[in-house]
């Protein structure tokens, strides 16, 4: 599918002649001169205009520079705020390479530059964000027969239906799931969450995990996910049902 492509950029003459190489490779482009416009097609894209796929990025513009615009691209809600950024410079300046890419920018690229290193570098940038896309949908969600755990939206379903957890049980089942398998002592569970900004809650780990049992088990009474492991603590079972 045809990739397409923002470019934000004054240089009418530079901006011409890179959407034409840009074309030949299978790319649709669009420009804008300045950084307002940029940031307004992202946000408010005409109607039918397709979605922006890449932006490529003039450090210097008439208006406000390209260190800020792609400042505000990273703030923008969702998946826009996430898409991939391509700085192009005049400057030789080591530290505005450095600085890009610290506030967000995918790459970098000093101008004057070979259209076929651009492309290079635009293909590269793309296929990271396909492979990070792909590796986080594979991880996000957790799940053994018919229990799934989505660790964004931070929601447990069993056959399809919602279980109802706190914040903290949210983050101990995680804990537990992560590590299926795995015997963990009430100590290393602690541990585990205390990076998660919980309370310590000692000896009442157990009363969580009763109700993450009743919760998520056919019959709390018996559980078959959350094992108790005897004078050592608890367990979560691979294999599920």
């Amino acid at each position: 599918m045809t990739k397409h492509l923002l470019m934000i950029e004054d240089d009418a003459r530079l901006a011409a002649m890179v959407a034409e190489y840009l074309q030949l490779n299978d790319f649709s482009i669009e420009r804008v001169g300045d950084g307002v416009s940029g940031l307004n097609r992202l946000r408010q894209p005409p109607l039918g205009a397709p979605a922006v796929d890449l932006v490529i990025l003039d450090l210097m513009l008439p208006d406000i520079d390209g260190l800020e615009v792609c400042r505000r691209i990273r703030s923008l809600a969702g998946a826009l705020g996430q898409t991939p950024v391509l700085m192009l410079t005049a400057k030789g300046d080591p530290m505005d390479r450095i600085v890009g890419l610290e506030i967000g920018a995918d790459d970098y690229l000093p101008k004057p530059f070979e259209p076929r290193e651009l492309l290079a570098r635009i293909r590269a940038v793309l296929r990271r964000q396909t492979e990070t896309e792909s590796a986080t949908d594979e991880h996000a969600v957790l799940r053994f027969g018919s229990l799934e755990i989505d660790r964004d939206a931070r929601t447990v379903t069993v056959a399809g239906k919602p279980c109802e957890l706190t914040s903290y049980q949210f983050d101990l089942l995680v804990t537990l799931a992560e590590r299926a398998g795995r015997v963990l002592t009430r100590d290393q569970i602690m541990e585990a969450v205390r990076g998660r900004e919980l309370d310590a809650f000692d000896r009442s780990i157990d009363v969580h995990m009763g109700r993450i049992r009743a919760a998520i088990e056919h019959d709390a009474k018996t559980p078959k996910r959350i094992l108790t492991v005897r004078g050592v603590g608890y367990v979560f079972a691979r294999q599920q049902d």
